[in-house]
Parts: C-alpha cells; sequence; structure tokens
C-alpha cells in the first residue's frame, strides 16, 4: 500500500496516509473503546478512513459477539455504530473514498446492497458525520461552520439524533475544568444542541426525513 497519492499532494497539504499496522497498534492503546459499539470517534483528517473503516470493524466485531443471535438487533446495533463515527477531510476525493469504504464495511458485514434501506440510511449518516471541511477551520467546504449529528439509539428500531456545532463544542469544553469561570455550570447548562429531531426509524433515516446539517453533502 503507497502512503502517498502523489507528491504535489504531500506538498500542497503534507498527505500521507498511516499504514495498516500502525493504525492497528495506535487502536490497541485505546483498546476497550474501540469495542465498545457506542463510544464515539472523531478523525479530524480523515483522508480515505484508515482509523475510521478500522475503529468500524472494531465495532462491528463487537456487533456480532453481543447480537448476532438476533438480526432485528444487530442491524439496529451495527448501524449505531456507523452512527458514533466521525471525520473532517479537506479534499473532496478523500472525503468521498471515506464515505464509500466505510458504507462498504458496513454492507459487507450485513450482507445487504443499495436496495436495502438500512444501506440508505447509513449512507445518509455518513454523509451528515463525515464532512469535507477544515478541521482547524471548522468550517466546512463551504464556508459554513461544522455541525455533528449526536446520534443515539433508543431502542425498538428508533433512533435519536441532536446537532452540535464543533466550534461551539470545542470553545465550550474549556469553561467546566475546575478553577475556572464556568466551573459551576453543568455539563447540560453547557453543550447545549442546536436542534434536536424527534424520534425516527430506519425507515425515516433512509428517507432523508432530517434534513441536511452540514449543507455540505457532496
Amino acid at each position: 500500500m503507497s502512503l502517498i497519492k502523489s507528491k504535489k499532494r504531500v506538498a500542497d497539504h503534507g498527505e500521507v496516509f498511516t499504514p495498516p499496522w500502525l493504525v492497528e497498534a495506535m487502536l490497541e492503546l485505546v483498546k476497550g473503546e474501540t469495542e465498545r459499539i457506542d463510544s464515539r470517534f472523531l478523525e479530524p483528517a480523515c483522508g480515505s478512513g484508515n482509523f475510521l473503516v478500522a475503529i468500524l470493524r472494531r465495532k462491528l466485531a463487537a456487533v456480532e459477539l453481543k447480537y448476532g443471535k438476533s438480526d432485528f438487533e444487530k442491524r439496529q446495533y451495527a448501524l449505531l455504530a456507523v452512527m458514533c463515527l466521525y471525520g473532517i477531510e479537506l479534499l473532496a476525493d478523500n472525503i468521498a473514498e471515506c464515505r464509500a469504504n466505510m458504507l462498504e464495511v458496513f454492507a459487507d458485514y450485513l450482507n445487504i446492497d443499495e436496495t436495502d434501506e438500512l444501506y440508505c440510511a447509513a449512507s445518509r449518516v455518513l454523509s451528515q458525520n463525515l464532512i469535507h471541511g477544515d478541521a482547524l477551520a471548522m468550517r466546512t467546504s463551504h464556508d459554513r461552520p461544522i455541525v455533528f449529528a449526536q446520534w443515539s439509539y433508543l431502542g425498538k428500531g428508533k433512533f435519536q439524533r441532536r446537532d452540535f456545532r464543533l466550534d461551539v463544542l470545542t470553545h465550550m469544553a474549556g469553561f467546566a475544568e475546575e478553577g475556572t469561570l464556568f466551573a459551576h455550570l453543568g455539563k447540560h447548562e453547557i453543550f447545549t444542541p442546536t436542534k434536536s429531531y424527534p424520534p425516527m426509524t430506519v425507515g425515516e433515516l433512509a428517507r432523508g426525513e432530517f434534513g441536511d446539517s452540514s449543507g455540505d453533502v457532496a
């Protein structure tokens, strides 16, 4: 596997891909979290998804171990595993590859194709969770604030979505540190979503009945 696409991309963007062996070695440092279905990861320079795909594989292995005997639960929790992974990438071709690579891993695990509503739901989620933009500026490629959807599984095939602006989360996180002016505030007062949605089914997700938080779906 080549670690670069071109010398020009290395010079212009510092683009170098992490080899699989190093990805796995780094993930072993947080092994427990990578194998927890609902743990959330953000890769701010996700490239074509080396880290996110590896984490997704680990999460799906956990799904199989815990819910493999129930097709319904396996499908719901596999989708939740996808929902908990986030990425930002500056280059358009990379973010498109990342979405495709993660969707392929998800579809292969469940043995589904684009005719399955769960496939469509996962594709919609990835379009929201994997953002074409600048992580340092916290802006999309269309120069809008990066907004991430926080997804949760409510049970019985229902999912909840709440949207949060990345810049607000980043700046407000320090307010709760001990000794600061805002240390007395609870998390519920700091991390307030910009928008909340009613519970939705996989079918509603597949049909995109939740809008587009990023305004930057490619």
